[in-house]
């Protein structure tokens, strides 16, 4: 079973690591508790996925301009799944995904929901100032900020990452779903691991949530935040081979669709080639778990295509990723409700 370390202040050399050491030096999932000037606390979650390793580098950075000045803000800090982290993947074969096993999460009886249910229970045992769960894209991406509700709180903190906000309430069991519940939450998409800007936003965000008196409870300027909603996610079929510019696949997908994140596609458009005489080869879920596949693509010629004009989010050319997680979001813009518009 997968048990919680707890610290009380940095651990030793643990600014001097790397993302892949994080096991050795830890032990496990660690929740690190750092005092600092003014409460509440910012909680901050890393290393979710072992192979998104911008936002673990990134409070490093933090904390390490603040070893020999006060922490401007104290800091519940999540160090999550070391042990995929020592493999430089996403999940290891034998655990469920972290980030599908917070509080909501339809299976409650894993190692990793018991875990994910003692971090919430201890950071909210008082109050906090706010939630920050730090991930990377596998594929070609803006920054962005996730929220689940579009109350002024959380849209004032995810516009203070980016400009771009996605607004989903699926799938369940996810960090900023479970924090919503106790303080303005979100969750950051750092663009690809590695990145010298990716890290620097991270880097950036979180010092200035640190030093923050407060979040503004007044409404964000429609201007200022490209607000988009999920409204399906995509996923292959199980036993149906795929890839990216290989032969002998079911279905070969386009080598740029990774690129085409966040731009709205045309009807019509080329998503992918399949075998004569396949059926559809994907599933297009909604959040009260229809499946719009035949809604929204047809098999044309022995193509792919698109029936509407669709917008994807979070496509990757990484085949286990998408396996283990999804091809792509299928996002809509949102507006601002009027009374929460200036």
């Amino acid at each position: 079973m997968t048990s919680l370390r707890h610290f009380n202040g940095v651990p030793d050399g643990f600014l001097d690591i790397t993302s892949i050491e994080a096991a050795k030096l830890l032990g496990g999932p660690a929740l690190i508790y750092i005092e600092g000037v003014r409460a509440p606390p910012l909680f901050v979650t890393v290393l979710q996925h072992g192979n998104e390793p911008t936002g673990f580098e990134a409070i490093q950075q933090v904390l390490r301009k603040y070893q020999d000045k006060p922490l401007p803000r104290s800091i519940w800090l999540f160090v999550a799944n070391v042990d995929a982290a020592a493999d430089g993947v996403r999940t290891l074969p034998s655990q469920h995904d972290f980030n599908r096993s917070w509080p909501g999460t339809s299976d409650k009886d894993t190692d990793e929901a018991r875990l994910m249910r003692e971090v919430v229970e201890t950071v909210t045992a008082e109050s906090l100032f706010a939630s920050v769960d730090l991930h990377n894209n596998t594929g070609s991406n803006p920054h962005y900020g996730c929220v689940n509700h579009v109350s002024p709180p959380f849209l004032q903190l995810a516009t203070l990452f980016a400009r771009t906000v996605i607004f989903f309430q699926t799938p369940v069991g996810v960090q900023s779903l479970a924090m919503a519940q106790y303080c303005p939450a979100v969750t950051l998409e750092c663009g690809q691991a590695g990145e010298n800007a990716a890290l620097t936003h991270a880097i950036e965000f979180l010092d200035a949530c640190l030093h923050l008196h407060h979040i503004p409870v007044h409404p964000v300027a429609p201007h200022d935040v490209a607000l988009l909603r999920t409204v399906a996610v995509a996923k292959m079929r199980e036993g149906i081979s795929f890839g990216f510019g290989v032969d002998n696949v079911d279905v070969m997908f386009r080598p740029d669709l990774d690129k085409l994140n966040f731009t709205p596609l045309p009807a019509g458009a080329m998503i992918a080639d399949v075998k004569q005489g396949l059926s559809m080869p994907i599933t297009v879920s909604t959040d009260a778990g229809d499946d719009i596949a035949d809604q929204l693509f047809e098999i044309r010629n022995d193509q792919l295509r698109l029936r509407k004009t669709l917008t994807p989010s979070m496509a990757t050319l990484d085949v286990n990723i998408i396996r283990q997680d999804c091809l792509f979001y299928v996002m809509e813009a949102m507006a601002l409700e009027p009374e929460k518009a200036e």
